[in-house]
Order: C-alpha cells, then structure tokens, then sequence
C-alpha cells in the first residue's frame, strides 16, 4: 500500500530532530551498468525511498537544521521531452512541488550552486562515508573550495555518516509498513504453494524459479527481495545455491527460499517439501524436528529479549534433536560447547527485515550492547539442517537432506505475531497441498 506523504515527511523531520545543526545530503540511487550500453534494472536507494517515496533516479534530499529551524529541499530531475521517448516520463520540479510535503523543489542542475549558498557557515555534513565514494567527493571537493574561500568565514569541517541514524529509524515498523511487508507475505504464499502443487520428478529447478517469479508480478510485485533458490536434493546444502539448473528427482526434497518485493518491501520465506508428494520416514523425521525447533523459538520472541538468546535456544533445540535422531553422538553440553553442531546449521536464527530483505539496521547500540526485541521491530526465524550427502558420519538415512523452514514476525506488545503463519509447513499441510488437495487450516 502506498504511504501518505505526511508519512515521508515526519520521518525527515524526525531524522532532523536527531543532529545538530548541519545538512543532511541523501542520493538517489544510479542505474548500475550490467553489460557495455545496457543496465540493471533500477531500485532505488532505500534510506531516500525510506525519507521520501521518491522512485525516480537523479534525484536527492537536502535536509538542514539551524538556528532558524528546519528545511526540506528536493532535487529532481527536470522534464526532457528527447529523453521522456528513451526512458518515460518524469515527475519533474512542478510535479514534485505538487506531490512532496518539502520547501523547495529545484532542478538537479541548480544543486551545485544552492549548496555553495547552503553551505556557507554549516559545520556538520551528514552522508553516506563508504557506499557513494564518487558523490561523497565530489561533496567534498565542494566545501574544499568554500574552505579556500577568504570570504567564507565558517565552513564544513566535520562529515558524519547519515545511514547510522536513519537505520536506527528503520529499526521500528509503523502500522504502514508492516500492512505493506504483509502484502508482499500474500504474494508470496501464493508463489510457495503453487511451488508445492507443480512440483514433480524431472522438473527443472528454474522451472519452479519462473513459475514463482510470474506469480510475483502477476500480483503486482515488480521484483523478487532477493535471487531466488530452488533447491532439490542435495543442492540444499548450498546455503547460497542459486544455480537453480539440476532436475528434480523422486525421493528428494526441494528447498525454496524466495520472497517478492512489494512497494519496495521485502518478504523473506522458505519451505521445504518433497517431490514426490510424501516424506519418507527419515525426512519427515528431520523435518518435524526443525519445524519443532523453529515453533518454540518463535514462541519465545518478545519484548525484551535477546537474538543472542534465541539463536542460543535454537541451537540447543537442535542439539537435542540430532542427537535424539543419531546425527550427532555425545552430551548435549559437551556437543554445544565443541561446535559440533555448526557443520549442520553454519548460519543465524534469523535477521531483520523491512526495506532490504537483510534490513540495514542495527544489531547493536552505540556502546556495541546488544539491541533487546521492542515492538514493531521485524525479523525472520529460520532454522535449518543440512547434511552433505557425502557425510559418512551421519546414518545413511539422512544423507543429502537439506531442510530450512523461514517464517517473518513482527514483535508486539505482548509478545509477536507470525507475518507469514498461513503459508503452508506442517508435514500435513505441505503432503496436501503436494497431491493438489487444499489442505484444511
């Protein structure tokens, strides 16, 4: 769902609000070559979608806070009628003007000038240190020439980097974007079931890839959160694996870990399910031991806790699993405090997600303490096992299994809700929907 522009606009006057005086300087993202004349399909930068809803390119924010207050300007590009017949209209200065809460609106060819007047007498400069050397620079060499300048009694001595504190913003999710990560989940769950009910023995995995993606923009979800995995067999325990070229073969499991992007929202899900239409008895073993695990540390997700502790729970869950199962031979204090686990589940429990499907937010405060859950933050749960089919340790059983089972929570006030609950996963559900039954919920 599309955000108010007031939405945008207290998010800038919040971020404002958090520096001292200074200017905050926010660019647009670049289209990014992929080979010789032709481009990468263009998403925009997040933390200026996240300030302003902007979509287009050569644009970028100027927010500054002095002792007279607070302003708002944009910069976009302006109408070109030769250009509009190559790349499609665009909104241009009086369509800006019309649309965005800000104070001015000019042309991206005026911004060298307005900052040489802006910057004069300003001391901090808020932007980006490390992701956009090249605009960072040419900043920079800006207010070299200010310094130079006798007539310039006070120019910017101090850069500081911006992304820090809007990411602290992005931590929290309003009703908004929560509504909007929600949709995406809807999308999604079409995508993963549909998955389950196609999927059959000599099947490609892009097969399965293509028929997800369609489904994505069908439902109005212009881009996948990320590159889609399709994995059958033993390919599960690639954790990266997006290949997505091998067959799909009887008696295999097939991992997918896809999720669309909607209205620059990400949802993040995996699931895993036989070819076949039936767990074999080892893989429904394994599989109802990871769903276990993934249900009491979703349960455990509240305000006030720890990642660390759940991840901490999660591997003591699975621990005790895989040496219930015969995976793993020793006590579960000695196995715990070895590591011998982490050959089977190498990765986190779970991670943040909003804007970016890996949301850049921080884990830690500004002391390096660990953040503790609070309500409207959003992460994924997602345990998984994976053993190499040439893992001779391992009973013969399980050998070539790679499970992973991924849900997307918000925390509340009480506690949590699972984003992503109706999307298929127990043995039941998943066997039904497999042999194009419905499964009752």
């Amino acid at each position: 769902m599309k955000m108010h522009e007031k939405h945008y606009a207290n998010r800038r006057k919040s971020v404002l609000k958090m520096i001292d005086e200074g200017v905050i300087l926010i660019p647009a993202a670049i289209y990014q070559i992929r080979s010789n004349d032709t481009e990468y399909p263009f998403r925009q930068n997040s933390n200026f979608y996240y300030l302003s809803g902007f979509e287009e390119d050569n644009a970028l924010l100027l927010l500054q806070r002095s002792k007279k207050g607070m302003k708002q300007i944009l910069f976009v590009q302006k109408k070109d009628r030769a250009k509009a017949v190559w790349t499609g209209k665009r909104l241009g200065v009086s369509g800006a003007k019309k649309r965005f809460l800000v104070d001015k609106v000019y042309a991206m060819e005026a911004l060298d000038k307005i900052l040489s007047t802006v910057l004069r007498g300003v001391q901090n400069v808020y932007i980006d240190l490390y992701d956009r050397k090249e605009f960072f620079h040419h900043i920079l060499g800006l207010c070299q020439t200010l310094h130079h300048d006798r007539r310039v009694k006070v120019s910017p001595k101090c850069f500081l980097h911006v992304n820090s504190l809007i990411e602290q913003m992005r931590l929290i999710k309003s009703h908004d974007e929560i509504a909007t990560i929600e949709r995406a989940l809807a999308i999604t769950a079409v995508a993963h079931e549909t998955a389950m009910k196609v999927a059959k023995e000599g099947m490609f995995e892009y097969e399965l890839q293509a028929k997800i993606e369609e489904i994505f923009r069908a439902n109005g979800a212009r881009s996948d959160a990320y590159s889609t995995i399709v994995a059958g067999g033993n390919n599960a325990n690639t954790l990266h694996y997006i290949a997505n070229d091998a067959k799909l073969r009887q008696g295999d499991l097939v991992l997918i870990d896809a999720g669309c992007e909607y209205e620059m929202y990400a949802s993040d899900i995996t699931r895993t399910f036989p070819v076949s239409g039936t767990f074999s008895p080892a893989q429904k073993a394994l599989y109802e031991m990871v769903l276990q695990v993934q249900l009491q540390v979703i349960a455990a997700i509240r305000p006030g806790i720890r990642r660390s502790k759940l991840q901490k729970l999660c591997e003591e869950k699975l621990c005790a699993g895989m040496i219930a199962l015969g995976i793993i031979k020793g006590r579960l204090k000695t196995v715990l405090k070895n590591g011998m686990h982490k050959k089977y589940f190498p990765h986190g429990v779970g991670h943040w997600m909003g804007i970016d499907v890996h949301d850049q937010a921080p884990y830690n405060d500004e002391q390096g303490k660990e953040l503790r859950l609070e309500p409207g933050m959003v992460l994924t749960i997602e345990p998984g096992l994976y053993i190499d089919k040439h893992d001779k340790s391992v009973p013969k059983r399980y050998r070539g299994i790679g499970i992973r089972i991924e849900d997307n929570i918000v925390v509340t006030a009480t506690g949590h809700r699972n984003l992503s609950q109706h999307i298929a996963k127990s043995v039941a559900e998943i066997e039904s929907l497999c042999v194009g039954v419905t499964p009752a919920r």
